[in-house]
């Protein structure tokens, strides 16, 4: 999928966008939803096609949110409401002063931005929708003649792959695309007595948050609020399964008796109420109402929205999604407290099978996670976010299940992911006295999201971050994120993480089921005429970089491979440089040169490869040892970094965490069903 889209624009002749074309392969992925059965029917229309005046957006602004058509993205549609809250919002992902229809500059085409995995990325589209009968299919603004929700649908379509790829999802998911920000989804049923027993049993589960609208009335103008249900209760049986709304506003209001009543205004993207109660236009609610205040609220709707109060609405949805506020300046603002978190950090990391990818706390491989050092400078709130990149889902899999077996799918485009923290007093500690203390804070039970969010007030000092999957081996890359209202600084402690792609020939280093992997790194270069001695066919070689390490003796660790050597050089894929390395061990009282020069290697990782990463796995006995990386020819410059593990012994935490009832919660989509 291209971010910008090649043109076929001659003259002055209207832009098309070759990279999303106007066929089936922009429609569908593999025909696997209801969207299927348009195949043939559908058309692609410019705007001025499609009325007489296009615009982007319409005069009356109850017009602007979006109407969903036949596509089920009703998740998505609830996260674009928060760009017509938020004018900065708005002009980051749809650049203001595009040339519009009627324009003399002109030229077929609209320029967007989504954020995605750290970065805000650009999506160039052209204008044609997909229409049937010469409408609009698929979503629309309320108003006929404005058609920024149907841009933005398509732009959104065309970074996923497709339409058909909108098709289910999480409005979490959308509202960090388009704000670049956090979201978190809070329960509003009882997770009952099961929850409660796991989280007893499990110190580093941390109970799901339940939904207190009170907490968020630092923010309640500014934050984006999303419902949704799973299954069909009560006055909400037209909607059927997993469906997501906007929440409007809500506020408390003063009954004729004196007792006050919360109320909520919901907005339904199909563009119609599918709910009776209290609080319908006839409804009997408003007869506890004074009838100018009554009448007030009542005039507020507008097409698709309805009134419920708390008890109503706690009774029919299933959690809602609360989007952070993004101030002018792009900060976020706390929805617990209202504070702007200022400052911000993010680094990308990446498990990988057999050398990062650890599992959760009940492995013993669960040390080999990478790990991140986080300097608190000034006590204050803290937010960290773990976000993995998404892999796509076998839609035709999915679809060929049943809604009930829906409710229990684990996300086949996620892996199941968790962030643990400990505070340590200084830099140099033991990791494996560290590890097996409770941690000071951590996420809910391994979730299959795209993210996890954790926040904390913390004092000022050094904390250790583990993020996780809950399968030993799984693969993916991710992002942390650090969000604060003072000053703090994110760092990589033991660079075990990836940040391209590796290319064979590196060999495959697999997790041994028993023993703990401690590991360390270095940063290193090879500086022409200094510090690049080339391989050991050359006199220079004993000018390359030296690192010493030692091997303990471990009486729990009596045969095996007890150290992991990986070298990764810092070039692009397509100027690697030939690299290996060579392990000596250092007598007693000699020097690590004297010994690189006099005495042949007990190990070795050759011959030299052209690839970002070499390794060995290898059983040393307990000693002093220094590894000397080169690459084959001499004067060859590159930075590198040197990853040692060594197996210690730990005894494995059992925290018993499960996957259990939370996660088939929390992994549900937001789908229209019809």
């Amino acid at each position: 999928m291209k971010e910008e889209g090649r043109a076929e624009c001659l003259g002055a002749a209207l832009f098309e966008d070759l990279d999303f074309p106007c066929t089936d392969t922009s429609l569908f992925s593999d025909s696997s939803t209801p969207i299927a059965k348009l195949r043939g029917e559908i058309t692609w229309r410019r705007p001025q096609e499609i009325c007489r005046s296009p615009a982007l957006f319409p005069s009356n602004i109850n017009l602007a949110h979006a109407k969903q058509g036949l596509l089920g993205d009703c998740w998505f549609l609830c996260a674009s409401s928060v760009l017509l809250k938020n004018q900065q919002l708005l002009n980051k992902v749809f650049p203001a002063d595009q040339p519009l229809w009627g324009n003399s500059s002109y030229r077929g085409f609209f320029r967007f931005c989504f954020w995605q995995q750290g970065n805000w990325t650009d999506v160039t589209i052209d204008d044609r929708l997909p229409c049937v009968n010469s409408t609009l299919c698929f979503s629309r603004c309320h108003s006929p003649s404005a058609f920024w929700v149907a841009l933005l649908e398509k732009a959104y379509a065309k970074l996923h792959g497709s339409y058909e790829h909108l098709w289910a999802g999480q409005v979490a998911e959308a509202l960090v695309d388009l704000t670049g920000g956090v979201a978190e989804r809070w329960g509003l049923g009882d997770f009952g007595s099961e929850e409660g027993q796991r989280t007893e049993q499990d110190s580093d589960q941390v109970q799901r948050q339940k939904l207190d609208l009170n907490l968020l009335s630092h923010v309640k103008d500014d934050c984006a609020l999303s419902c949704s249900t799973h299954g069909a209760p009560g006055g909400l049986s037209e909607m059927g399964q997993y469906h997501a709304l906007t929440v409007m506003e809500w506020l408390n209001v003063k009954e004729v008796s004196g007792s006050e009543v919360r109320l909520l205004r919901i907005r339904n993207p199909w563009g119609r109420c599918c709910l009776g109660g209290a609080w319908t236009r006839s409804g009997d609610g408003w007869s506890s109402l004074d009838p100018d205040c009554a009448s007030d609220l009542k005039s507020r709707l507008t097409e698709g929205e309805f009134w419920l109060d708390e008890a109503e609405f706690m009774s029919q949805f299933d959690d809602i999604t609360v989007g952070y506020p993004v101030s002018e300046e792009g900060h976020l603002k706390s929805i617990y407290t209202g504070n702007l978190l200022t400052h911000n950090h993010q680094l990308a990391g990446r498990w990988i099978k057999g050398y990062s990818a650890g599992g959760s706390r009940n492995s013993s491989s669960y040390s080999s996670n990478p790990k991140f050092w986080l300097k608190v400078c000034e006590g204050g709130e803290v937010l960290i976010s773990l976000l993995q990149h998404r892999k796509w889902r076998n839609t035709a899999k999915y679809a060929q299940m049943s809604l009930e077996d829906g409710k229990n799918i684990k996300h086949q485009h996620y892996q199941a992911i968790a962030l643990h923290m400990w505070k340590v007093e200084k830099k140099r500690f033991n990791l494996s006295r560290t590890l097996n203390k409770p941690p000071c804070a951590s996420t809910h039970c391994h979730a299959y999201e795209r993210e996890v969010v954790l926040r904390r007030q913390l004092d000022p000092g050094y904390y250790l971050l583990i993020p996780s999957t809950y399968q030993p081996g799984a693969e993916t890359r991710f992002l942390i994120r650090v969000f604060s209202s003072s000053s703090t600084s994110l760092s990589i402690t033991n660079l075990i993480v990836v940040l391209s792609a590796l290319k064979s020939p590196a060999p495959s280093l697999p997790l041994t089921a028993d023993g703990e992997w401690e590991t360390s790194s270095f940063r290193g270069s090879w500086v022409e005429g200094r510090t690049a001695g080339g391989s050991r066919n050359f006199l220079s070689y004993w000018q390359n970089p030296c690192f010493s390490f030692p091997v303990c003796d471990e009486p729990d660790v009596t045969s095996g491979v007890n150290v992991r050597i990986t070298l990764h050089q810092s070039r692009p894929d397509t100027d690697l440089l030939p690299i290996g390395f060579h392990v000596y061990k250092v007598p007693g009282g000699r020097s690590e040169q004297t010994t690189v020069r006099e005495e042949d290697p007990v190990a070795s990782c050759i011959p030299h490869c052209y690839t970002q990463d070499v390794s060995l796995a290898c059983t040393l006995p307990p000693g002093s040892y220094t590894v000397v990386p080169s690459t084959y020819q001499p004067d060859c410059s590159a930075n590198f970094t040197l990853s040692l593990a060594r197996r210690i012994h730990r005894k494995v935490v059992k925290s018993q965490e499960q996957l259990g009832r939370t996660i088939q919660e929390v992994s549900h989509v937001s789908v229209m069903k019809k």
